[in-house]
């Protein structure tokens, strides 16, 4: 199924239900007096986010949807039938906004949560609730009001715990395949990932976490270049970011610190939030050098971007190095545990 992280869609709340204009009318009852019903309320509109749903392409194309409108009072008193509720089910971690005044309604990102994104309008007051001690016999009766009717904007933002960094060809989509069960794309040709891919990674019995794989960054991402920066939204959620740089790059006049700055020059351009997240140097394809060769270009790297994170020295390829990366991240996971959902205003857990 194709990969769509951005939807459109409009819902319309049912319509109350009329109310009835009825009188009394029995044997030996004369004056009965009105009995007619109020209508019945119109039908919501929910949105909810289930499981096993990883893309809004159910909404790529325009769609509408309306709740049951309420049925109408009638006489002895009866009210009308509500209308039936729609859910409509979105994933998790789904931003939606509202179309017209800008308004984040709700940000879905636990599985369950659920919320009213149009409300069913009232039903109609049946006659009996204008009955007075000056008009004992009221002739009319409400209409039912309209329901809610909403357009909005749902925007996927993938649940991860950690979310790989770097410039295409640095070794993202190697990694992800060397540590978890997910299976993306690999060449040696730059932009092979393009859709974010999510890996579950095993630290050990009943420790693990979700690792997410974007498609590569390279300068000027932030005024459209490349792929832009499209996908650095599904790196917001995580609670870590790995930053990889190709130690040992093909092209002799690449300049893997210059690489380096690039990406976090493009970060800071695309949320200061994402920049102070949790980073770590991660330094790939050490299996392309001699040991010592390696620690030499490790520590230059490190000594010229004054970095003062963690670093590591991995080989994807090679998987030398991974299960260090794994357990340490896993360590840091379980020592900065991730905090409560707010829940949106509107919704219902």
């Amino acid at each position: 199924m194709k990969f769509i992280d951005e939807a459109k869609l409009k819902v319309h709340a049912g319509n109350g239900g009329r109310g009835c204009v009825s009188f009394r009318r029995e044997k030996f009852m004369p004056f009965g007096g009105p009995d007619g019903g109020d209508g019945g309320m119109g039908g919501s509109v929910y949105l909810r986010a289930v499981e096993g749903m990883n893309t809004l392409a159910d909404f790529r194309i325009g769609r509408t949807y309306k709740a049951k409108n309420g049925e109408g009072g009638s006489g002895n008193d009866c009210f009308g039938r509500g209308g039936d509720d729609l859910t409509v089910e979105i994933p998790v971690g789904t931003v939606v906004t509202e179309m017209d005044t800008g308004e984040v309604l709700g940000d879905l990102a636990t599985a369950g949560q659920t919320l009213l994104v149009a409300k069913g309008g009232k039903g109609g007051w049946g006659n009996t609730r204008f009955k007075s001690s000056t008009n004992r016999t009221p002739r009319k009766a409400g209409l039912g009001l309209p329901g809610e009717q909403r357009e909005l904007r749902l925007e996927l933002k993938l649940i991860a715990d950690v979310g790989l960094l770097g410039l295409p060809n640095a070794g993202k989509s190697t990694l992800i395949r060397a540590v978890s069960a997910a299976r993306p794309k690999v060449a040696d040709y730059p932009f092979t990932t393009l859709v974010p891919n999510l890996g579950v990674v095993a630290a050990g019995p009943g420790r693990s976490f979700v690792m997410a794989d974007i498609p590569g960054l390279i300068e000027g991402a932030a005024g459209g270049a490349g792929l832009g920066i499209r996908f650095l939204k599904h790196l917001q959620r995580t609670r870590i970011l790995l930053h990889l740089v190709d130690i040992a790059p093909v092209d002799p006049d690449a300049d893997p610190v210059k690489d380096a700055r690039t990406i976090v020059a493009e970060l800071k351009q695309f949320s200061a939030d994402l920049v102070a997240k949790e980073r770590w140097l991660v330094l790939n394809k050490i299996d392309l050098l001699d040991p010592a060769e390696a620690d030499r270009r490790a520590k230059e790297i490190v000594r010229r971007l004054r970095f003062k994170g963690k670093v590591l020295r991995i080989s994807g390829a090679t998987g030398e190095g991974t299960e260090l990366l794994t357990q340490e991240v896993m360590r840091y996971l379980e020592e900065h545990p991730r905090p409560a959902p707010i829940v949106a205003s509107g919704a219902e857990i």
